[in-house]
């Protein structure tokens, strides 16, 4: 596979990487789902794609004014009235989302805990309390893949991509604010991913097989690695183990974890260095952690329908595509393309000729997503 990236500030400026993906019966499965979105020309979302790089333009300040963006769209919609006209509760979101709200300013000290004390040195550090009602919000207004809320069924165009925008710019923002505070005291584990995804991408059931390649790599990344994307709504065990920091939870927070039940052609990359059971003893010592986490709060470690872990689809050839290994070579070359211009699998291929920052890339998104938003409104059970 190879991708094109390219610069944004000079699009001429392109950079061909490439990605070696072995012939298994899950990667085979999951090419044939790439190729189709290529072939069928959908839209591939740029909104929300290059997590964890530092020096993006897609800062703090700006993801805050984003997230404003579409509360302050959410709150529009819910004064209409069409929510409490059909039987739900008013839903006015009061969060003004800006820096101070969502991490920790410099004064409170950067770098690692002192003696084991997790409340030293947050300077930087993200405030989870603000972050979790974020993706709350998100939760109760659109619901799950397989059973949308009555708020996001009932709501019209502009407010379904808000609520959506909700989910994406809190993933976005967590994984900026983790990365940027590394970068100031340990820029060598900063966490820079790429997530690629496209609109109304199709979904296929996993099959049981495909649940061992969850075991088989448990929670391994490697720099260049290319990971099956989540293609769901909701967090993972594994997510909400670290928010709470290994504290045990009520049957309400277990009741919002998702395993993942589906597959598609979507994709994600782990730019970071790598971390794996081999090189990094606290990664080992966090998963055993976390499988007694699990324990305690009722779920078997060794059910593998729980989805725990990264499927690895393939790897970067890094030497061919950046002459080096060196992952903050690797950053600081690729810093300069954090735009997806082409894609091409086995001679199949797409161009995406098309940016974030355009003024109509909003409703660019809106258009496409039109016959997905019309068809969650049909057949409303008010039950």
């Amino acid at each position: 596979m190879i991708i094109t990236y390219r610069n944004p500030q000079d699009l001429n400026d392109t950079k061909e990487v490439y990605f070696d993906i072995p012939n298994t019966s899950f990667n085979n499965r999951w090419k044939t789902e790439l190729k189709s979105l290529l072939t069928k020309n959908y839209h591939l979302e740029k909104n929300y794609c290059f997590m964890g790089f530092p020096e993006s333009p897609r800062n703090v300040e700006y993801l805050c004014n984003e997230i404003n963006i579409a509360i302050k769209q959410i709150n529009k919609f819910n004064a209409t009235g069409v929510w409490v006209q059909n039987g739900l509760d008013d839903y006015h979101i009061l969060d003004v989302f800006e820096k101070d709200l969502v991490m920790y300013d410099e004064s409170h000290g950067v770098g690692n805990a002192i003696n084991g004390d997790q409340n030293s040195n947050l300077g930087l550090c993200m405030k989870h309390d603000a972050m979790n009602r974020l993706h709350r919000y998100f939760e109760d207004l659109q619901g799950e893949a397989w059973g949308l809320s009555l708020y996001y069924k009932f709501a019209d165009y502009e407010t379904k991509y808000a609520i959506r925008q909700l989910n994406d710019l809190c993933h976005e923002l967590e994984s900026y604010i983790t990365s940027y505070r590394k970068s100031k005291f340990e820029p060598e584990w900063s966490q820079p991913s790429q997530i690629t995804t496209w609109l109304q991408a199709p979904r296929k059931n996993l099959l049981e097989e495909d649940y061992d390649l969850f075991l088989d790599n448990k929670f391994d990344r490697v720099c260049g690695g290319l990971y099956l994307h989540w293609a769901q709504v909701g967090k993972t065990h594994i997510e909400v183990f670290r928010d709470e920091d290994g504290a045990d939870v009520d049957e309400v927070v277990c009741s919002t974890i998702n395993s993942l039940k589906y597959y598609t052609g979507e994709f994600d990359i782990g730019w970071a260095k790598d971390i794996t059971e081999a090189n990094a003893p606290w990664h080992l010592e966090e998963q055993k952690q976390f499988y007694q986490w699990l324990s305690r709060n009722g779920f078997d470690p060794r059910d593998k329908k729980l989805a725990n872990g990264f499927i690895k689809i393939g790897q970067c050839n890094l030497q061919k595509s950046f002459g080096s290994n060196d992952p903050q070579e690797i950053w600081k070359q690729l810093a300069q393309y954090l735009d997806i211009y082409k894609i091409e699998v086995d001679g199949v291929s797409n161009t995406f000729d098309y940016v974030w920052s355009q003024d109509n890339f909003k409703q660019m998104q809106i258009e496409v997503m039109k016959p997905g938003y019309d068809y969650s409104s049909k057949n409303i059970d008010k039950t």
